[in-house]
């Protein structure tokens, strides 16, 4: 599942906020992302990173950045720490694609399943996921348009 939004402001800017962890809780549309626990500097190709969530219960997850081109795309991959939540989820990859258009930027969240361990688990929140991920993409314009 894909959104986009349309967003004036540079990639290089958006890109700087989606590369910082610890502002992953300011742009979470989902209200699940609490804050970086573990590798909060700037993130490049195989960073890995904590985070402190809560949907319902407090866990934690660490993510490993899996694409990285500098202001053109950034994706990561949770894993759950605990190792029997691990059992059950895991696996999706959270991706941002940026491309510069006339008037700002065309920012792409896509949230992929093709690597979830139970994909049955995670396809109805497919609803869900979609109205979060338009909401982050509002905060993300929000952030980096605020003068």
């Amino acid at each position: 599942m894909s959104v986009e939004r349309l967003i004036k402001a540079p990639a290089e800017a958006i890109f700087d906020l989606l590369a910082d962890p610890a502002r992953h809780a300011e742009i979470d549309g989902s209200g699940a992302v609490r804050d970086a626990t573990t590798g909060s500097e700037r993130l490049h190709l195989n960073s890995v990173f904590g985070m402190n969530m809560k949907a319902g219960v407090k866990y934690a997850m660490e993510n490993t950045v899996v694409e990285f081109v500098e202001n053109e795309r950034i994706a990561w991959q949770p894993r759950a720490r605990n190792k029997i939540i691990a059992i059950f989820g895991g696996g999706r990859i959270w991706r941002y694609e940026l491309e510069p258009v006339d008037g700002g930027t065309l920012v792409r969240e896509t949230w992929d399943i093709r690597e979830e361990q139970i994909k049955l688990l995670i396809r109805p929140m497919r609803g869900k996921t979609v109205q979060a991920m338009t909401k982050t993409l509002e905060r993300i314009d929000a952030i980096v348009t605020a003068s």
